[in-house]
């Protein structure tokens, strides 16, 4: 997949990040962000993570083949009701059925935190975000309601989504409970409820938080935060990773 802002003409660049000033409000830390053809907050571009959440969104030392990382979860502890906690240590010693392993799509959040870039694009009705990590896609639609008495689970969830301000904040449940939140086993049931923010804070980055709540597996809601980097080269674009094809070949090569 070669999508690239870089396809865009000069002109309809400019108009793309053109803010409608007078109507602008300053995010938290004053930075307000230039707006779209549209006026909302721009998020455009290819963006990424720079951390070690994927492999556990908690503190963790390094292991072979896992580098040592700071969690991402406000406060580090996760509130598990105890027998999740117990199925959670199972999957920690069986972490090698991480279905990411199979190449299955990672869900809501996990996919805003993979090692792989994602790609945003904006209309007035619907925010769509592109990983490179199997070509997956979230549709996020703007001032939507959720559908009432949906016939089928989703890998990624559906996402609804408004803005507050600097804010795109994105509602999403109706999940699967396949997937898993990192390698380590953390997990969730088809009960997840996820709400998202993501601030322009400046030209280059993002503020990524997430709310989650699950009362079959945790106690309370709990929250994670992290920045989200923007790949600035001047080639930067989605490449291919072709997940399942190269799952196969090493399957046949065995």
């Amino acid at each position: 997949m070669r999508i690239s802002l870089r396809l865009l003409t000069p002109a309809l660049t400019g108009l793309l990040l053109v803010a409608a000033a007078g109507h602008a409000q300053p995010a938290a830390d004053g930075y307000t962000a230039p707006r779209t053809i549209y006026g909302d907050p721009d998020l455009q571009g290819i963006w990424q993570t720079m951390n070690t959440a994927v492999w556990n969104i908690q503190d963790h030392p390094a292991e072979l083949g896992i580098p040592a990382g700071q969690g991402v979860v406000i406060g580090n502890e996760i509130p598990y009701r105890a027998d999740a906690l117990q199925q959670r240590e199972e999957n920690y010693r069986n972490r090698a059925n991480d279905p990411e392993a199979s190449c299955k799509m990672v869900g809501v959040p996990r996919t805003m935190y993979m090692p792989y870039p994602f790609q945003i694009f904006q209309t007035p009705g619907q925010v769509t975000i592109l990983s490179e990590y199997v070509h997956s896609v979230r549709k996020v639609y703007i001032d939507s309601a959720h559908p009432e008495n949906p016939v089928q689970q989703l890998w990624m969830g559906d996402s609804r989504g408004r803005w507050d301000g600097e804010t795109l904040v994105i509602d999403t449940n109706n999940f699967t409970d396949q997937t898993w939140f990192d390698r380590s086993g953390n997990f969730h049931s088809d009960a997840l409820h996820v709400v998202e923010r993501l601030t322009r804070a400046s030209p280059d980055h993002l503020l990524y938080e997430v709310t989650i709540e699950d009362p079959e597996i945790f106690t309370e809601p709990w929250e994670m935060r992290m920045p989200l980097y923007r790949r600035v080269e001047d080639n930067a674009r989605l490449l291919e990773y072709e997940c399942q094809a190269y799952l196969e070949l090493e399957r046949n090569n065995q």
